[in-house]
């Protein structure tokens, strides 16, 4: 069973294609190490708010592997990444990206 790992940005984002170039790296990072798959986005109309989907066999692998494309990219400075360990229910951890 696929572990869900989503990432949350509560902050604005004027320029889809910055979070756009986010997700090709993401995937890109996720498929080279074979952690898992990137599945998608949600954001808000008004760019305001943003999650990210990444399913994976181990979350804390998923998380290792996707922290440094995060950390290099300004805009998901403060973001929530919260990982979950199985299905919705299951033992979830956060942190904020650079604190």
């Amino acid at each position: 069973m696929l572990t869900r790992q989503f990432f949350l940005r509560r902050c604005s984002i004027d320029d889809l294609t910055l979070l756009f170039d986010l997700e090709a790296k993401l995937e890109a990072a996720i498929n080279a190490a074979k952690v898992g798959e990137f599945d998608g986005n949600e954001v808000a109309t008004d760019g305001s708010d943003g999650t990210l989907y990444m399913y994976g066999t181990d979350a804390d692998r998923l998380f290792e592997t996707a922290k440094p494309v995060l950390e290099r990219c300004s805009f998901m400075r403060g973001a929530r990444i919260t990982w979950r360990y199985g299905s919705p229910g299951a033992n979830q951890r956060q942190v904020v990206l650079g604190s």
